[in-house]
């Protein structure tokens, strides 16, 4: 891991972002976006399916979970709470993997 922080976006950067991310919104100075599942299981497993990535970006999301929904909210606690290129890059990642999980 790096010890450099990663890029604070500008409005116009985090509006290109929201345009390649469809479904999520800048909420609250954050990314945020709602993903459905089966059930509480598969809800539980998504996430945890993901804590190796976040562990290795070094970024730990906001996750909230609601039986068979997650919602996940995007920014860097370190610098305030501020919207970031790793912030992009973590929702893509999320994006990714749950283009993966059958429904």
């Amino acid at each position: 891991m790096s010890d450099e922080k990663p890029a604070v976006l500008t409005d116009e950067e985090i509006g290109i972002v929201l345009q390649r991310l469809p479904g999520w919104q800048l909420e609250r100075g954050q990314l945020a976006k709602e993903f459905l599942f089966k059930d509480f299981i598969d809800s539980l497993s998504f996430v945890n399916r993901l804590v190796p990535f976040f562990e290795l970006k070094d970024h730990h999301p906001d996750v909230h979970i609601f039986y068979n929904r997650i919602r996940f909210e995007l920014s860097r606690h370190d610098i305030g709470g501020k919207v970031t290129s790793l912030d992009g890059e973590v929702a893509k990642h999320i994006e990714h993997e749950y283009s993966t999980v059958k429904q």
